[in-house]
Parts: C-alpha cells; structure tokens; sequence
C-alpha cells in the first residue's frame, strides 16, 4: 500500500483502525444483527474523526491539503475495517479460487486523497473476471454499511476487461480510473489492474486524452460563465478553481505517470517556482472548500455572498482601512485563481511543444499571414515569441512591446513569452516613466482593433499591475455587494471593451446615441484613460470618485497626456457617477434637474464623453444591469442637457413646451376642439410637463375608453422602456398610491418608476412602469390578469393588502449577507416645485409599499416616485408637497417625515398617523 498519508500528524487521534477491528471482534452476533452493530462503532468513529479533522482545520485554517488528505485518510480505515468485516466475518470464504479474488480501489477525488468533509466517497470493486456469487455479497454488504453510516457514495463493480473496454469508450471513466489509488484486498490482483491500464488504455493515447480534457475545460468555463472574477465563484468547478488544477495534474499524471503534483516538475512541466505557485493556490482552495462544506454542512462548491464574510473570519483575514476583511479574503481567492490560469498557459505551451501536429496548437487558430518590423521579437508557428530567455532584462520596455506588437498585429503571445513576462515583470518598475513605454502602453489602450483582449493578457502576465501600481491595487479586488458580478480589473477591461466596440461601430443597435455621438468626440484618449481610471481607487479608504480624480491628476501626465486632457480625465473620473444618479433617481421632467446636472458638466464635449463612460460602466457591471429603461433616461438627461449647454439656456419655456405637447397631441388623436379643450382643463400644467408624447396620447385614448368608470385598469409592453406600463385611472383619495404598489408586488411586479397625476375633477391617472424579478417586461397574459385582479382587490378593500405582503416570500435571501443601515435623505433644494426625498435601503419585497404608506400616514401629497436597484441595495425618491401643493419647510414636520419613513426603510411598523 502507498504510503499516501505519512505526512499526517497523530494520525490515531484521527481514527484508531486496530481500535476499532478489537471492537468489532469482541461483537457476540452474526449477519444482519453483527453488521449492524459493527456500523454503530463505525459511525461513531466517523464523527470522531470529523471532529477532530475540524479542531486541526479550525486550528490552522489555511492547511486545506492536509485537511483533505485527513478526511480521505479517515474514509481509507473505515472502509478497510469494513472490508476485513464482510470478507472474514460476514461472508466468509474458506477455500477460495483464483477468481474469488476482489480489490477496493478509491477513484476521482478520493484516489487523489484530497476530500472536503462532504465529498462523495468514490471507490470501485475489481474482479479478476466475472463477478461471483462470493463477490456480489460481499460488495452488497458493505455498500449497505456505507449507506447507513449516511456516506455519499459513487461506485462501480467491475471486471478487469470491463474496466479497460469502459475507460476506453469513456473518457470520464478513464480519467476516475487514472486516479486509482489501493484502499484494501488483493494487491496481486490491483498490480494487474494497473499494469493494463497503463498498456491497454493509456499508451498510444496521449494526445487524444490532452485535447478531451480541454474541451472539457473550456465546455466547464462556459458553463460558468467563462472568467475567473466571478464574485461568487465555484471554488471546484469554475475558471481558475480545483478543477483547473486537477486538469493539469490528470493531464501530467497520463503522459509522464505522476504520482504527486511535486512530480511535475521532474518531468519538466514546471518549475520549482511555479510548482509552489501550483501548491499554494492547491492548498489555499482545498482550505476555502473544507471551510464551504463545514459552514453549510452539505458538499457545496459556490462560495456565495452569504458564507463569504464567515469564511473570511474563520481564515483570519482581518479588516484594513477601506477594505473589509470580507473583500480581502476574496481578493486573494482570485489572486489565487489568476495563478492558475497563468499555470495553465505554460503548462499548455510544454504540451504543445511536444504534442501538437506540425503548424497547430491545442484548440488555438493559426496565424494566416507574417507580420513585418516586429522588433526583435520572432515568431513561433504565428505566436510572438522571444529569441532567447534573457530578452526582457535587456531592456525592460520590451514588456510592453511585446503587447503592443502582439495588439497592431493580431498574433498571440506564445505562452513561453507570457512566462518569461510574469517571471521579469518586476524589472517594469523602473521604466514606469519612460515616454516610450507610456507611449507604447497608450497605443495598446487606445486600439481601433482589441484593446480588451491585449490588456487581458498583460493582467494575466502580471505586467499591468507592475507598470501602473494603481491598477495593481484593485488587481482581484471583489466590491462585496450584489450588483457588481466582476472583480474591479475585470468590470474596469470589460468596459474598456464596450468602449472599443462601440467606437468601431459594433454596438449601434444596443447604443444608437453612443454610436452617433462617439464620432464627434474630440480626445478619444482622454475617454480611454477615463474609462481606464474611473474605479482606479476602489478599495480605499474615502470616496473613490474624488481619490480616482486625484490619481488621474498623478497618472496622465505621465501617460503622455496634456493639462488640458488630464484635467478632462481626472474631472470624469471625479463625476462618473453623476449622469447615473441624475437619470436613475431624479425627475428629468423637472427643470432644475436638467439646470443643477449642467451646472456641473459644463461642456457639450464633457457631457458626451461622460454618457459613453457611464454607458459602458453599467453595461460591464455584468449581465442584465443594462436595459431599454436605463438607454431612455440617459437618452432623455443628454437630450435635455445638450440643449441647455449648447443654447445657454432652455429653447422653449415652460408654456411653449406645454403648448407644443398639447397641439402635438391633438394632432396624435384627431379629436375636435371642443372635446380636446375639455381634456385639457382637466389637468395641471405638471401633467402636460411630466409625460412623454406617447404616454400623453395613452392615457387621453384610456380614460376616453373609462368613461364614467370609477376604475379602470390598463397594462402593455412599454418596448422603448423595456418594461410593462400600467395605468390606472381612478377616483382619488389618500392612499391609492401605497395600495397600487403593494398590489403590484404581490402579482409579483418590480415598479422602477412612478408618475401620480390628479385631474382637477377629482380622478387619478397614475403610469407605472413595471418589470418581472429578472429586469424584463412583465408581459406574460397570466401574469398581466392576475395584476389587474391584484390591482382591483387593493382598491376594492377585499383581503387585507398587508397580510399577503408578509405571506409572499422573499426574492433575495442573499441580501441577507449584507449590513445596509436606513438612510434617509431631504433635499429642498433639488426642485423648485417639490421636496425631493431619497430613501437608501436594503431592497426587499414591498418597500416600496411601505415607504408609500408612511408618506401617506405624514400627508403629503406624492407626484413621482423612481426606483433604482443596485443589487441589495434600493434607491428610491418621491418628488413630494405638503397638501397645499406648497413643498415642505417646517423642521419639525420634517423631521417626523424622516423618522416614519427610516423605519419604514428598515423593515418596522409605521405608526398610524394622529
């Protein structure tokens, strides 16, 4: 037997196997009953065992290898006490022929001796030939054992020839196979096993299984969700994880016959260096597995938000300034995961030296053409390469060509070159302020070709960070909320490749005013650095807008930048947030929303560099952060800013504007005057302000249809908005607005905006734009029928609204990870007209409603409401008055306001009005 486990210390205090063969020895039974009371003691054995392995991983959390190697350690004496106990004692075989022979072998994860606390437990029964009655009760009995001691178990009986012709047709049964290790019975019997193995399924069949396992690879990382920076990565499966490593090692194990991962570096797939980068990133993950397991008690491989901050404790990261123990924890967790995809690019460039058909590589295309001027840099089978090792040290500024030639010619680096860059990225340092890196690092950013995939591979080198150190500061570093999907390196080269696709035009049907207004940007490089910049300080200690603006102002020049361009980047990089928030949490049909926003932008030019910025910031937070609702607001906030700046002031005034929409509208609906001149007397001048010309000719062609009705309801797919609007007109009275929006919940809506109109004969028309969980709209026909009964049972009174608030279970329990303490904030100052308040809040079911219904309780009277989501975390503002139509000045009053609707945000009982 190997000597697998002689690295443990004490390993009896783990289990005591003589101990527990004395134990069931003495047992007074036989059959059922022996069985029986033998798995009690195992059993027992078991937790102690757990236990123990516990107290050493909670002593040194870091010790993930030898935590899994206990755990398989553990698993190997039971199931040899089991087997002695069936073969000897439950079936025993006194004159046994040359085929009642059978062997247990461990396969997959527990022949590699690495097991979480959960881990299946894979093993499998060789017989020299047919299985035997003697075989088949001895299996029976021990497979019975292991269910009831409540062990996961995968397991296969097999045959020697059936072993080779399956691993021959499976390459998943092959690759288990290879990780074969001896567990107990006759050795004689697994020597054989071995050797054929070895003959008949690996020899001749390298090449075959190397390009099996990289298809497997890739197919994984697409399934999920192909990048390492994930925020909630699968620590086994996904890219950069367990699997990553094991792929290596199987890959390894299959050419040179490995035994352990050190091996590697005998047969010369890595170095000594690279090998302990190899056991390090190991050790950490098995150690973030062990962790998984033993806080959700089940065999789960997602480190999710909601273990993340338990995880990170019991691993003693610690707080610093501006970054929460939490975020360091997960920051070296990618670190960790980057170590292993740059291990797997020279681990694939020895294979591919050695085993790749002449002029093709392993699931790479080859270059069609040879490029000129490439410096001293040759070319191997189309991949930039270096003419010999020393390349980079003999001027360090090579560390950049390389990826500048790599970027003009569209050739990869060969990952012999990526090694020697990781290996020399240090010498960087030194020339961080040579004009002719700078100038060579702005063209690989700048690029009218791929920017995004040159600077991905020169973060994987470890270059980016060396030459820009602020870069290398948020390097992995997680922002520990739900909205962000990706690491800031990640978000910050995703949207420096949004930009680059909608400079080239790639993206005109997602962002048409992008697209247009691009061309007439004056600096493209000032955009570039921005965009590059924009979250450069993520992971500090203040407001990363304001200490960005200041690293920018340190950065630019240095990049070759005038004043007057870095002044325009670092102002971009202090404001890239505020075109956002005003569209996303303000009235865009209140002036001064429009005035106040180009008090601070200044410039047409600004404004246009600062929409595609915030464009491709929110579309590279991740997947379904961007829609239709989110193109409209900024579209309608860069329209009405762009008149402003370029005018000086608002081409039409507030009559005109109402007097246009109004003739616009009577065109829209061919009404005669008489009739269209009764519609409008029945609304405030707000009204005719606050629609858009579409809605405006909705609702007129609605209420005509109400009539007299004292309810009426309407729902359609808004499709510019990306969402569903629904319209009520009813007869108004207090609360209305607080019901509709606890009815739309509980039909399972999101409302992302609300407009409150009152006709000056007493009804209501109220526009919601409404999306189902996913950010779609809620447009299904059953979805839209339970709405408007949803809708009619609220206002009716039938049921009480409250009671099927509470019942409807909650959408994230994930939010629940994360402290998001009330904020509520009142501003006078915002509009001329209202008082604008911003409530923060962790989102959850019926806050809305609930916010609702302590404006309601303070009488006041709502005129808008918009919603914005950021993961947990809610935005909403109400443009409000007091019942006069006045807005709210009174500090007392204020302050109720404040109090009832902070309570509200936290989830609490507001009290009911006096």
């Amino acid at each position: 037997m190997q000597r697998r486990f002689d690295h443990l210390p004490n390993r009896r205090a783990i289990v005591d196997r003589r101990a527990l063969a004395e134990q069931i020895a003495a047992i007074d039974a036989t059959g059922i009953a022996l069985r029986t009371q033998a798995t009690a003691i195992l059993k027992e054995a078991l937790a102690e065992g757990r236990a123990e392995i516990q107290r050493r991983l909670a002593t040194h959390p870091s010790r993930g290898l030898e935590a899994s190697n206990a755990q398989a350690y553990l698993t190997d004496q039971l199931l040899r006490v089991l087997f002695d106990l069936a073969t000897q004692r439950l079936h025993p075989l006194h004159n046994p022929t040359a085929g009642e022979r059978l062997t247990l072998i461990a396969v997959g994860g527990y022949g590699r001796a690495e097991m979480a606390p959960f881990s299946d437990v894979d093993i499998g029964f060789l017989t020299p030939g047919k299985q035997t009655p003697w075989a088949e009760q001895v299996i029976e009995s021990m497979l019975y054992a292991l269910w009831d001691l409540a062990l996961k178990i995968g397991h296969s009986s097999r045959s020697l020839d059936e072993m080779v012709r399956q691993a021959k047709g499976d390459v998943t049964i092959r690759t288990a196979l290879l990780e074969a290790r001896y567990v107990t019975g006759d050795v004689a019997l697994y020597d054989e096993a071995a050797k054929r193995f070895k003959a008949e399924v690996q020899h001749g069949t390298e090449r075959q299984f190397i390009a099996d396992k990289l298809a497997e690879r890739d197919a994984r990382h697409r399934k999920m969700g192909d990048t390492r920076y994930v925020v909630e990565p699968n620590v086994k499966e996904g890219k950069g994880g367990l699997r990553d490593l094991h792929t290596l090692f199987w890959i390894g194990k299959y050419i040179h016959d490995v035994q352990r991962g050190a091996d590697l570096v005998e047969v010369g797939l890595l170095t000594k260096a690279e090998y302990r980068l190899f056991h390090r990133a190991d050790n950490f993950l098995q150690a973030v597995r062990c962790h998984l397991h033993s806080v959700t008690r089940r065999a789960e491989d997602r480190l999710t938000f909601d273990v993340q901050r338990e995880i990170a404790t019991r691993m003693r990261f610690s707080d610093r300034p501006g970054k929460p123990a939490v975020e360091r924890f997960m920051q070296y967790y990618f670190l960790q995961a980057k170590t292993v995809g740059n291990l797997t690019g020279v681990f694939l460039a020895h294979l591919d030296e050695r085993f790749a058909a002449r002029g093709r590589r392993f699931g790479l295309p080859t270059i069609r053409r040879r490029p000129d001027k490439l410096h001293g840099f040759v070319l191997d089978r189309g991949r930039l390469a270096l003419p010999r090792d020393d390349y980079f040290s003999e001027d360090p500024v090579r560390l950049i060509e390389i990826f500048q030639l790599a970027d003009l010619h569209g050739v990869e680096i060969h990952p012999l070159a990526m090694r020697a860059a990781a290996r020399d990225a240090k010498l960087i340092a030194r020339h961080r302020r040579d004009p002719r890196a700078n100038a060579l690092f702005l063209d690989v950013l700048t690029s009218p070709r791929d920017p995004e995939l040159v600077l991905r591979w020169m973060n994987e080198a470890g270059v980016f960070g060396r030459f820009v150190p602020d870069f290398g500061r948020v390097v992995a570093q997680m922002q520990f909320d739900m909205y962000h999907h990706y690491t800031v390196d990640e978000h910050t080269i995703r949207a420096i490749g949004l930009l680059a696709r909608i400079d080239k035009g790639e993206l005109k049907d997602d962002h048409p005013l992008a697209s247009a207004i691009i061309k007439h940007i004056v600096s493209r490089r000032v955009l570039y650095v921005a965009v590059l910049l924009h979250d450069i300080a993520k992971g500090r200690d203040g407001d990363h807008s304001i200490l960005g603006a200041e690293v920018a102002e340190r950065l630019c020049p240095r990049f070759g930048l005038s004043p007057a361009e870095t002044e325009t980047v670092a102002w971009l990089v202090r404001w890239h947030l505020l075109m956002s928030a005003t569209a996303f949490k303000r009235d865009l049909s209140d002036f001064k929303t429009i005035l106040d926003f180009c008090e601070v932008v200044q410039s047409p030019e600004r404004l246009r560099l600062l929409l595609v910025l915030t464009i491709v910031d929110i579309r590279a937070v991740g997947p379904g952060t961007w829609n239709g609702w989110k193109r409209q607001l900024l579209a309608d906030l860069y329209e009405g800013a762009e008149e402003v700046l370029r005018l000086g002031h608002k081409q039409r005034g507030r009559a005109e504007r109402i007097a246009t929409r109004q003739e616009t509208l009577q065109a829209t609906l061919g009404w005669e005057p008489a009739r269209f001149d009764a519609f409008v007397r029945r609304f405030p001048e707000a009204y005719w302000i606050a629609e858009p010309d579409d809605v405006l000719a909705h609702n007129a062609r609605f209420i005509a249809a109400a009539g007299d009705a004292q309810l009426s309801i309407d729902a359609q797919v808004y499709a510019t908005r990306g969402a569903t609007l629904v319209t009520i007109y009813a007869a108004d009275h207090p609360g209305l607005f607080y019901r509709i929006a606890g009815a739309i919940h509980v039909a399972g809506g999101n409302i992302i905006d609300a407009r409150i109109h009152t006709t000056r004969d007493g009804m209501a028309i109220d526009n919601f734009l409404v999306q189902d969980p996913f950010g779609r709209p809620f447009d299904d026909l059953d979805q839209l029928k339970r709405l408007k009964m949803a809708i009619e049972d609220a206002l009716a009174n039938r049921g009480k609204l409250t009671d099927r608030l509470v019942a409807k279970p909650a959408a994230r329990t994930r939010a629940d990870a994360f402290e998001i303490e009330p904020n509520v904030l009142i501003d006078n100052h915002a509009s001329n007209r209202f008082t604008v308040i911003e409530v923060n809040a962790r989102d959850r079911p019926a806050l809305l409603n609930q916010l609702a219904q302590a404006l309601f309780q303070s009488k006041v009277t709502l005129h808008s409401a918009h919603v914005a989501t950021y993961g947990e975390r809610a935005v909403d503002t109400f443009y409000v008055t007091d019942l006069t139509g006045d807005r709210i000045t009174a500090p007392a009053r204020l302050k109720t306001l404040e109090r009832r609707l902070r309570t509200a945000a936290s989830g609490e009982t507001v009290e009911m009005a006096a």
